[in-house]
């Protein structure tokens, strides 16, 4: 075996420039498969964050009669005293932040503009609004006793050029049906670098919120935060009520499960054209070094060399290529993933609704994803391989001697 590897490098240094070029083809697959994969990880790993610390929270209670995508104010459609509630769960040693939630559609209304936005009722206190409090970009945030003021994303600030102390009219439909509006100020401008969330979320005190919408001691959920994920289902389990729905972020965020499946199955396609490629050079390397090497071949037959011993030869020689293509694409991808994870590609709005998307995708790559890679590359390197390598071993010593003699 170690005779063979060694016949097998020198072989491939016959032609340096040549090997060199298909070690560089499987390892620059390698390099991009590994960034594609960080990439997707990143990606997604992100949307999913962002939505649980953001709008699902790791639970969240909601009335019994709510239903997905509907925003109501009825009074049955609420929670009642929701701090009795915040008190009992806040009991449950693996709950971090309890905090109640109210939501409601609203109309922000300038003098030759509107836009259709949603008013987050928060408690400025609490633990779970820090992602907005990190991303204050100017002005202050929010008091509990603030009547007038309210906090805007900086993509809703961009569009309609508001700014800190400008005064703006929303319009919001009450509880009991009446349509009712109030001038505020904005007291200051966050990012939570979510565009899908900060060009349509208003902050205002919880307080004030249920006094605007006439709501008084109601909220729509609340938003809950454990110290691990994998807390949900048991921590659902033991505040399961008949009188409320206990939703886990898994339930939440169905849409973002499904479309991360579908992104997969994509990428999968894009991995197999890139492996694909690899393959093509590989093949085409050996089958060049089977027609350079035929009087070769033929004298090896013809000493006695059986044809296991002439496809081992060109294997070995594919086994060294997959190797020395395989570290290379690692430390190539490795210093590309590197980059990313550290300053992020910039992607902007991504324009799909149900998925916090950032506006920068930052690269993360898992040693899984690395190991399995690493293997499907050195697999599809050598299975390349296999049709040079067969191609050599069938070549009849007579034939393979007499072609070259021509």
């Amino acid at each position: 075996m170690f005779q063979t590897f060694k016949l097998a490098y020198r072989n491939l240094g016959r032609n340096k420039t040549r090997s060199f070029l298909s070690a560089l083809a499987v390892a620059g697959g390698m390099a991009l498969l590994l960034l594609m994969v960080s990439v997707l990880e990143g990606e997604m790993r992100g949307a999913l964050n962002n939505t649980i610390r953001l709008q699902s929270g790791h639970l969240q209670i909601k009335p019994a009669s709510y239903e997905e995508g509907k925003v109501s104010l009825k009074w049955e459609d609420l929670i009642e005293n929701p701090d009795q509630v915040v008190s009992q769960i806040k009991s449950l040693p693996q709950v971090t932040v309890a905090t109640p939630r109210l939501v409601s559609s609203a109309i922000l209304t300038l003098t030759d503009e509107s836009k259709g936005v949603q008013i987050l009722g928060i408690e400025p206190d609490s633990a779970a609004n820090g992602p907005f409090r990190e991303g204050m970009l100017d002005g202050e945030f929010i008091h509990a006793d603030d009547r007038e003021g309210v906090l805007i994303g900086n993509i809703l600030a961009e569009k309609l050029k508001l700014t800190v102390g400008e005064q703006v009219n929303l319009l919001v439909t009450t509880s009991n049906g009446d349509v009712v509006e109030q001038l505020f100020t904005i007291r200051g401008i966050y990012t939570t670098r979510t565009p899908g969330f900060d060009e349509f979320y208003i902050l205002m005190p919880l307080a004030k919120a249920q006094a605007l919408t006439v709501t008084e001691n109601h909220a729509s959920s609340i938003f809950i935060m454990l110290q691990d994920n994998e807390q949900a289902e048991p921590v659902a389990e033991a505040l399961k009520s008949s009188n409320y729905q206990i939703l886990t972020w898994q339930e939440q965020n169905e849409f973002v499960v499904l479309f991360e499946d579908f992104a997969n199955a994509f990428f999968v396609i894009l991995y197999l054209i890139v492996l694909g490629i690899t393959a093509t050079v590989v093949t085409n390397t050996l089958v060049m070094a089977v027609f350079e090497r035929t009087r070769e071949i033929g004298i090896l037959s013809a000493i006695g060399m059986k044809s296991g011993g002439i496809m081992a030869q060109f294997l070995a020689e594919a086994a060294l290529l997959a190797t020395g293509g395989v570290i290379g694409g690692l430390i190539l991808g490795g210093i590309a993933v590197a980059y990313f994870t550290i300053n992020g590609i910039y992607i902007g709005n991504y324009g799909i609704t149900g998925v916090l998307f950032e506006d920068r995708i930052y690269a993360h790559l898992t040693l899984e994803n690395t190991i399995y890679l690493a293997v499907i590359a050195y697999i599809v390197t050598l299975f390349a391989s296999l049709y040079p390598a067969r191609l050599a071993a069938r070549m009849e010593p007579v034939e393979a001697l007499h072609g070259m003699g021509d």
